[in-house]
């Protein structure tokens, strides 16, 4: 049976999310679309929403072993203030600890201008909403063998800043 979570209920995954709860102000070392060919050596600052997102439990009412989050969300630059869409993050997550000390596997696309990003990770405490960081494992286009890794951290209900280092 799916059981929806509401985006205000959210970590991100993430998500990678999960996705993606405090107020940030914008990084300056904001992508502006100057990147260098193949997308390396720079850093991008986005703005995850959760567009979408379900929770199919094994065991209903509690956090368990097995347990499969997917998630969707929308992404647009953290320094536009107009929050213009620009790709979206796609994440599923399998719990591999249960209970108050939740651990959870997650791999997430990143789908962007030029190309797309995979990143892999484990993401402690679901319930807590907290930060994590993630590896980027490869990608396409512009991010072809791309390597580096996500940092997520929460900025408002349902809304995540992802920040990608690109090595």
């Amino acid at each position: 049976m799916m059981r929806p979570i509401r985006a205000a209920c959210l970590g991100a995954a993430t998500l990678v999310t999960l996705l993606t709860c405090t107020s940030v102000a914008a990084d300056a070392a904001t992508d502006t679309g100057s990147a260098p060919a193949g997308g390396k050596g720079r850093t991008i600052t986005l703005r995850a929403v959760v567009q979408e997102l379900h929770r199919f439990p094994v065991v209903e009412g509690s956090v368990s072993q097995g347990d499969q989050v997917v998630a969707r969300s929308d992404l647009s630059y953290l320094s536009d203030a107009a929050h213009t869409k620009i790709g979206e993050s796609h994440v599923t997550c399998t719990t591999t600890r249960g209970g108050d000390d939740e651990a959870e596997q997650c791999v997430a696309t990143y789908v962007l201008p030029g190309g797309q990003l995979t990143v892999q990770g484990m993401y402690f405490n679901y319930l807590d909403q907290g930060p994590f960081d993630n590896a980027i494992t490869g990608g396409t286009g512009r991010y072809d063998k791309a390597r580096g890794s996500v940092h997520s951290e929460p900025i408002g209900p349902g809304v995540r800043r992802f920040t990608i280092h690109l090595v």
